[in-house]
Parts: C-alpha cells; sequence; structure tokens
C-alpha cells in the first residue's frame, strides 16, 4: 500500500511536468473509424485504432493495474512514467481513451503505415471491431508484442511491427560485426591470461565464439 502510494506521488508529480495543454491541433473531422493513429511518445512511436465518437483503441504498457485495483486511478491517462515501468514489468492492457490522451501533447499522423506495407487494408469496420475485440490485459513484449503489433493485426491482418525490425537490424550490425570479433577474442584471451587458464577447453569457446561473430558479419 505504502508502495503504492509513493508511486501515485510520484506519477502525479511526473504528470505536471509532462502534460502539455490539451492539443487543438488534432482535429476529430479528420479520423474515420478504423484508421490507424500513430504519436512520438518517449523514445519510440506509438499507435492506436480510431473507434469513433472521439475513441482510441490502444495496446500501452502501465504499471498502475499491478499496484492497486482502484479502475478510477487506472482509467486516468498513462503518463510516460507510468508506461516506462510497465514495459519493464511487461504489463499492459488494450485500453480505449480520448483523442487527447492518446495524442500526449503531440500531432497524430494518420494511416501512415498504408504506405509502408504491402498489405492492403481492412475495411474500417473491421478494423475497429478486431480492435474492440481485444480489449483487455496482456502481456507485453517490446520486441514480440507491442503496441505496433496490435495495430498492425487490426488494420492488415497481420502482426508485425517494423520499429522492432529496425531494432534487431541495428543490435545485429553492431553485434554481428568485425570489430565485434576482435573484441570478443581479445576479451576472452584476456580473461584466460588473466585468470591463468589458458586450456583446449577454455580456449576453443572463445576462438568458436569469435569466428561465428565473424562469419555472421
Amino acid at each position: 500500500m505504502f508502495l503504492y502510494q509513493l508511486l501515485n506521488f510520484f506519477f502525479a508529480a511526473s504528470k505536471k511536468e509532462e502534460e502539455e495543454e490539451e492539443d487543438s491541433k488534432n482535429d476529430l473531422s479528420l479520423f474515420k473509424r478504423g484508421d490507424l493513429l500513430e504519436v512520438p511518445r518517449t523514445l519510440f512511436t506509438h499507435f492506436g485504432i480510431y473507434l469513433g465518437d472521439n475513441r482510441v483503441a490502444h495496446l500501452i504498457p502501465d504499471i498502475l493495474p499491478v499496484m492497486t485495483g482502484d479502475r478510477n486511478a487506472i482509467a486516468k491517462m498513462v503518463t510516460n512514467n507510468r508506461l516506462l515501468l510497465g514495459v519493464i514489468t511487461k504489463t499492459a492492457s488494450v485500453r480505449v481513451d480520448s483523442v487527447a490522451d492518446f495524442a500526449y501533447g503531440s500531432e497524430i499522423v494518420i494511416n501512415h503505415m498504408d504506405k509502408v506495407c504491402s498489405q492492403p487494408p481492412l475495411d474500417g469496420d473491421e478494423v475497429a471491431r478486431r480492435a474492440e475485440k481485444l480489449l483487455g490485459s496482456v502481456t507485453y513484449s517490446l520486441l514480440w508484442y507491442n503496441c505496433e503489433h496490435y495495430v498492425m493485426y487490426c488494420r492488415y491482418g497481420m502482426a508485425i511491427s517494423y520499429q522492432t525490425y529496425q531494432f534487431c537490424t541495428t543490435v545485429r550490425k553492431i553485434v554481428c560485426s568485425r570489430m565485434s570479433a576482435y573484441l570478443s577474442t581479445l576479451c576472452g584471451v584476456g580473461t584466460m591470461l588473466y585468470l591463468g587458464c589458458v586450456t583446449p577447453l577454455t580456449l576453443l569457446p572463445t576462438l568458436l565464439i569469435s569466428f561465428t561473430i565473424w562469419m555472421a558479419a
């Protein structure tokens, strides 16, 4: 209980710093039921599906449901601190918020993924029905099931994430590089020399790892 009160104070304080005035630049008349909406938020782009009547369904990480069963508190706009702690604990939900709460002070981009995805979008009503059917608690995964996977499934019928793909590609380039092969060899040999245990059984795994990275680069 004390931890919840402490976190609640922390969220309230951060909300004053993070919240901006309600953004009038997002004109509701521009949105249609089934539209895919996206906004920049913290370190990534956040996605949602417009349901109509100023309602957006979106998958968002949130630590608060773990701390309390107070539905009124949980229903309030998810601040960045709540979101980031939810990512760490892998707790999230597909929920419905107003356009203003979803936008979090940013300008919304509409259906940008239509230009990126090779699959044509489904009918708007079907998209919205899929989004509504999945409402509720979910297990969150930054790589395997995030807000982009959710909206891509709803609008195009395939749960993919271009953000995840780009991230994994970047990591692969860093890890599977010739420099990484050199460094892994030096670190492995240096550790063995420092510990005084240079034997075929310890040297072979070091060389095998370095060789695998070299071949993958």
